[in-house]
C-alpha cells in the first residue's frame, strides 16, 4: 500500500506544478516491484496477464485458447485432428509383418491417451466458457492476501512452466527415440491411397505431433490444479501467521479461513470430475499394460515395450502431481487447528502463568482480554476449525494422506490379484 501511496503523491506535486521528482520516484520503485505484489495494478487484466505470460503461451501452443472465437474454433480442430484423427489413423496404417508384439504395446496406450487428452480438453474447455484463466487461478482474490503471500505466489507463477516442461522434454526425448526405432521395424499402408508415400515416416511424424498434443493437455491441466494448490497452501501459511500474532481478532481469523474455506470448494468443485477421470483412466490403463506384460510370450524389449514405459511415467507423474498437491493442502489445513488452540491458550492465560511456549512476537494480552465472552468466541473458533479441517474434496472425500494410502492398497490389491491368476493359469 506505501507503493499506491507515492503513486498519488507524486500525481500531486505533477498537478501542483512540481518537477516530477516524487513521479520518477514513484515509478522507479513501482517497476522495481512484481506487479502481483503492486495493490494498485491488482484489477488491471493487462497487467496481470504478463505475469501468466508462459501458461498464455503454453495455452496457446496446445491450441487451448479460448480467449475469442477463432481461438475455439482452432482449439475444436485441433483436438479432432491431433487428439482423435491422427491416433487413429496411426492405428489402423501400422502393421507387423512378423508378429503381434510390437505393434500389440502400441495400440494399448493409444487409448488411454485419447481419454486422458479428452478429460483434459474438455475440463479446460468448461472452465473458459464460464471464466477466465485469471479467474480460473484464483489471481481476483489476490489482492487480499498478504504480500508475503503475493510474492511466494508470483514465484510459482514463474515455476509452473518447469513443471511442464520437466515431464514433458524427457519424456519426448525417449519417444521420439522409440517411435525411431519402431518405425524402422514395422510397415505402414493406407488402402486406396498411393503406395510409394514414405508412410513410414508420415505416420512417425503424426504419431510424434499427435503424443506432444495430448501428453501437453493432460500435464497443463495437472499444473494449473497444482498451482491453484500452491495458492491455498501459501493462504494457509499466511492465516498460520494470522494465528501466531496474538493481536489477532477472532473475527478477522474466522473471515479469513472462511475465505480460504470457498475458494477451496469451488476449486474442489472445478477438479472432481477430472481426478475422478483420471484415476479411472490411468488404473484401467496400468492394469491393462501388467496383464499384456505378463500374458506375452515375447521377450520384452524397448522397442515393443517403449510405449508402455514413456505412458506409465507420464500418467503417474500427472496424477501424483495432483494427489500430492491436494494432500499437501490438507495437511496444511490440519495444521492450523493445532495453532489455532495455542493461539487460544496464549490469549486466555497470562504468559507468567508457567507457558513457557509461547512465540517470541507475542504480544502479552491485557486484561480486558480475559472476560468470559472472549474465551468463548475464541473456544468456538477453535472447534470451527477442527470441523473444517479438510483441504481438497472428492464428493465429500477430503484428499489427504490417509487417501493415498488407502489408494496405494487399492492398487496394489489389484495388481497381487492379476499376479495370482498368471501364476494359476500358468
Amino acid at each position: 500500500m506505501a507503493q499506491g501511496g507515492h503513486g498519488r503523491e507524486a500525481g500531486a506535486d505533477l498537478e501542483n506544478g512540481g518537477d516530477g521528482s516524487g513521479g520518477e520516484r514513484a515509478l522507479e520503485a513501482t517497476t522495481a516491484t512484481p506487479l502481483l505484489l503492486n495493490p494498485t495494478y491488482s484489477r488491471s487484466k493487462s497487467i496481470v496477464s504478463d505475469e501468466l505470460r508462459n501458461i498464455r503461451i503454453s495455452l496457446k501452443w496446445c491450441g487451448l485458447d479460448h480467449s475469442s472465437f477463432s481461438g475455439k474454433v482452432v482449439s475444436y480442430v485441433a483436438f479432432a485432428v491431433l487428439g482423435l484423427a491422427l491416433p487413429l489413423a496411426t492405428y489402423l496404417a501400422v502393421q507387423d509383418p512378423e508378429s503381434t508384439a510390437i505393434t500389440s504395446a502400441n495400440k494399448l496406450v493409444q487409448l488411454p491417451e485419447t481419454a486422458l487428452a479428452a478429460i483434459s480438453f474438455f475440463t479446460l474447455s468448461g472452465f473458459f466458457q464460464r471464466q477466465g484463466l485469471r479467474q480460473l487461478l484464483l489471481l481476483d482474490g489476490l489482492r487480499e492476501d498478504s504480500v508475503y503471500v503475493r510474492r511466494r505466489y508470483n514465484h510459482e507463477l514463474d515455476r509452473a512452466s518447469k513443471y511442464l516442461a520437466f515431464i514433458l522434454l524427457p519424456s519426448l526425448s525417449v519417444e521420439v527415440v522409440h517411435k525411431v526405432l519402431f518405425f524402422s521395424t514395422v510397415s505402414a499402408s493406407a488402402p486406396y491411397l498411393p503406395g510409394e508415400l514414405p508412410w513410414n515416416t508420415l505416420c512417425f511424424l503424426s504419431t510424434v505431433a499427435s503424443w506432444v498434443y495430448r501428453t501437453g493437455v493432460f500435464l497443463l491441466v495437472c499444473v494449473l490444479f497444482r498451482l491453484t494448490c500452491e495458492l491455498q497452501i501459501l493462504r494457509f501459511e499466511g492465516f498460520r501467521k494470522l494465528l501466531e500474532g496474538c493481536e489477532s481478532d477472532a473475527g478477522d481469523i474466522f473471515r479469513e479461513h472462511n475465505r480460504i474455506r470457498r475458494q477451496l470448494l469451488v476449486t474442489s468443485h472445478r477438479y472432481r470430475i477430472f481426478i475422478i477421470g483420471c484415476f479411472v483412466t490411468i488404473t484401467v490403463s496400468q492394469l491393462g499394460a501388467l496383464l499384456l506384460v505378463l500374458s506375452s510370450r515375447f521377450e520384452s524389449n524397448f522397442v515393443n515395450s517403449g510405449d508402455l514405459l514413456v505412458c506409465s511415467v507420464v500418467q503417474l507423474s500427472g496424477l501424483l502431481m495432483c494427489l500430492l498437491g491436494a494432500a499437501k493442502i490438507t495437511h496444511r489445513a490440519q495444521r492450523t487447528v493445532a495453532v489455532a488452540a495455542r493461539w487460544h491458550v496464549l490469549m486466555t492465560y497470562p504468559s507468567n502463568s508457567g507457558l513457557t511456549a509461547a512465540p517470541a512476537k507475542s504480544v502479552p494480552p491485557t486484561a480486558g482480554q480475559y472476560d468470559a465472552a472472549a474465551a468463548e468466541v475464541r473456544k468456538a473458533l477453535v472447534v470451527y476449525l477442527e470441523h473444517n479441517s479438510r483441504g481438497i474434496t472428492v464428493f465429500g472425500f477430503a484428499l489427504d494422506r490417509g487417501l493415498l494410502h488407502t489408494l496405494f492398497a487399492f492398487e496394489m490389491s489389484l495388481v497381487l490379484w492379476i499376479l495370482s491368476k498368471v501364476v494359476v493359469l500358468s
